[in-house]
């Protein structure tokens, strides 16, 4: 028989095991509630990615362009329009894929055409090369689909070229992470276009730029 302080010490421990895991638990939904909360404020929207980006030669902190090609009405009655640039960065990668080369993104504003600066919060909800745009012989490249929805929080896309994939979340400070688990680097190229889900960052305020 088990005296009644062994027995306490044995619940004590199984509660103490099980505390972590409550806590993970609760966590997860709490990250679950707030990517819903901030997907109900992003539109969708599509860009054209100006320049290739290689894992080869790119550092964290590098800028990149891609131009929007469509208007976009972003929450607040902030407007977006064809032609306006959205500025990001090259980031460090936070997911935990394997691979052996990862490119992670990250959009941080629009420039508008008199210099306006947007600060945006963006996620990659899917990227297509200008070779597969084109199809049935026809030299003009198709429309970018871009079905994506508030219910959708997580992409995974593979074979964004070949040996490729993208992996993307709304909960995740990066637009995306281009992950190969063939190739020594990852290499995006130019006129690639890319749907977005888009919304701009309240809590940072517009400001003027030279660029």
């Amino acid at each position: 028989m088990k005296s009644p302080t062994t027995a306490f010490s044995i619940a004590a421990l199984s509660l103490a095991l099980l505390t972590p895991a409550l806590g993970h638990t609760q966590s997860l939904q709490d990250n679950q509630e707030n990517s819903v909360g901030v997907a109900q404020h992003m539109v969708p929207a599509r860009a054209s990615l100006t320049r290739a980006l290689d894992s080869n030669s790119t550092h964290t902190g590098d800028q990149f362009r891609a131009t929007l090609t469509g208007n976009v009405h972003l929450n607040g009655g902030v407007a977006l329009h064809k032609g306006d640039v959205l500025l990001g960065q090259v980031a460090d990668d936070d997911t935990n894929a394997a691979g052996k080369s990862h490119l992670a993104i990250r959009f941080t504003q629009a420039v508008l055409k008199n210099g306006q600066t947007i600060p945006v919060k963006a996620t990659i909800v899917g990227i297509y090369t200008p070779d597969s745009l084109v199809s049935n012989g026809s030299e003009v490249p198709d429309e970018v689909p871009n079905s994506w929805n508030d219910g959708t929080l997580q992409v995974d896309q593979i074979g964004v070229v070949k040996d490729v994939d993208l992996h993307s979340s709304i909960a995740s400070q990066n637009s995306g992470v281009f992950v190969s688990t063939q190739k020594s680097n990852v290499k995006i190229p130019a006129g690639s276009e890319i749907a977005l889900a888009i919304a701009a960052q309240s809590n940072t305020g517009s400001t003027n730029s030279g660029l």
